[in-house]
């Protein structure tokens, strides 16, 4: 039976190669013949500073992933908030084909929204403004045109004040809005909705925008910081989630 898999937050870093191997198990146990496509959401990498910053991890990612070409699987990939200065370059070293941050997907002919989900954390108001300058045209630029060495002490302080801010506010401040949710629905007009971001693996349902609508169905991924977690569609539309926790 034909099947996609979605998979988003592994927060891959030297500093787990847990996480490195359960991902590489995860590759070996499910991708085969009867897989069409592996979507990966966003926050792949720990952090990411530059395409040029070839390090042993990056390259041994993009040489597995490499290998799915072979088997005629299709990896996509769109930007979450650790890694959004992800390139072209690295894209094509992996084999995979970047996405838009928002995209409407057909899947297995339900039209399905998938994205990373930061966007919809309307509450947080501090970094919805880093978020705009982040993904704005001049900001990426201006990071990537400087020295690897520094774009490496920026991540290290970035990381760190981060960590602080989000150990000083509420769950809910750190989680998707209702309205953000129902904004993102009417945009793209669809009943589906596939994201992660938040790390909070669960399939949540809304009352139809127009009363002839199904049931709006958003499913959240959950990380692998301890989840492992994936989430596979077969071709006959059934949601199937898993991990690769032993």
């Amino acid at each position: 039976m034909r099947k996609t898999y979605f998979i988003s937050d592994l927060h891959l870093t030297d500093d787990r190669p847990d996480i490195t191997r359960a991902f590489y198990d995860f590759l070996d146990t499910h991708m085969n013949q009867e897989v069409d496509a592996l979507y990966i959401l966003g926050d792949f990498f720990e952090v990411w500073i530059g395409d040029d910053e070839q390090a042993p991890l990056a390259i041994n990612i993009a040489e597995k992933l490499k290998t799915l070409q072979s088997m005629h699987i299709s990896v996509y990939f769109l930007h979450g908030n650790r890694d959004f200065l992800l390139g072209k370059a690295y894209a094509q070293q992996a084999g995979f084909t970047l996405l838009p941050e928002q995209i409407v997907v057909n899947l297995y002919g339900t039209d399905t929204v998938i994205l990373h989900g930061d966007e919809m954390c309307t509450q947080d108001i501090a970094y919805q403004q880093f978020r705009k300058k982040s993904r704005g045209w001049w900001w990426p630029k201006l990071i990537l045109a400087t020295p690897l060495w520094y774009r490496r002490r920026v991540a290290r302080k970035a990381r760190l004040k981060s960590k602080q801010n989000q150990s000083g506010k509420a769950v809910e401040i750190l989680d998707v809005t209702n309205d953000a949710v129902k904004d993102m629905f009417a945009q793209h007009n669809v009943c589906n909705m596939i994201h992660g971001h938040t790390h909070r693996p669960y399939v949540h349902t809304y009352e139809p925008i127009q009363p002839e609508q199904p049931l709006l169905t958003r499913t959240v991924l959950g990380d692998w910081y301890s989840q492992s977690s994936y989430l596979v569609v077969n071709e006959l539309g059934q949601k199937l989630k898993g991990t690769t926790l032993k």
